[in-house]
């Protein structure tokens, strides 16, 4: 039976290979790019942290194909998997950035949980070296260029400027957006569990076995007050004056 090998995006954001318990499997690995570590989880292997997305997904993609070669059975998420990202660069032509985005739109749509879907959405939102940034940027700078080469352009570079505004006013909205991001799945997680408890509220007031066990022999070692028609312990009378 082949070996089975799973390569995964981990929440650290780190691309984490397991399974590889043999030699060749974890040769072919460590030639793909991945890093070979030895301790008490066992054998694994793991690209560093500060790997680039592309680079992951690149080197992932290049380890599954071999591993595949050798007849091993590899599990690859899709946003791992360069044979179902999007189309390469030069099908859009000169249009290198748009193509460049709609390999982030499909790793948006690739992602299989919230720490993943918010890697992705990063390179959109990064306020330094994000997508969105460098869109305003480059608004801003058509703006002014219009106003350098012609002056009597001012309508023209105003609209440049409304435009560079609105981009500032969807970075805003989205800010600190990363923490909620990385809770989505967990969030659908607990949202399914509530809902299950509240479509199946005797399994969630259910008592066990050993709890009315107890209750029985708690019941049986003192005799009950007598009760009244209402259910509740009759009152001592009061005499009257």
């Amino acid at each position: 039976m082949p070996t089975s090998i799973t390569i995964t995006s981990e929440f650290s954001g780190s691309v984490v290979a397991k399974g590889a318990t043999d030699d060749l499997s974890a040769q072919l690995l460590r030639h793909a790019g991945f890093k070979q570590i030895d301790d008490w989880h066992g054998r694994r292997h793991r690209l560093p942290t500060t790997t680039p997305l592309a680079d992951q997904v690149a080197i992932a993609s290049h380890a599954a194909e071999m591993l595949r070669a050798a007849r091993y059975d590899v599990t690859l998420p899709p946003s791992l998997d360069t044979a179902r990202l999007s189309p390469p660069v030069h099908a859009l032509g000169p249009y290198a950035a748009g193509a460049e985005l709609l390999s982030i739109t499909d790793q948006i749509r690739a992602a299989e949980d919230g720490a993943s879907l918010q890697r992705a959405v990063d390179h959109l939102l990064n306020p330094k070296h994000g997508a969105l940034e460098r869109v305003r940027e480059a608004l801003e700078a058509a703006g002014e260029q219009v106003n350098d080469l012609d002056e009597d352009a001012y309508a023209l570079a105003d609209r440049f400027g409304f435009a560079s505004e609105f981009i500032s006013s969807a970075q805003s909205e989205l800010v600190d957006s990363e923490p909620e991001l990385r809770r989505v799945g967990a969030a659908s997680t607990s949202y399914s569990a509530a809902r299950t408890v509240r479509d199946h509220p005797g399994a969630a007031l259910a008592t066990s076995p050993a709890a009315n066990q107890a209750k029985d022999s708690s019941a049986s070692s003192s005799a009950p007050a007598p009760c009244s028609a209402t259910g509740h312990p009759p009152r001592a009378s009061t005499p009257r004056r």
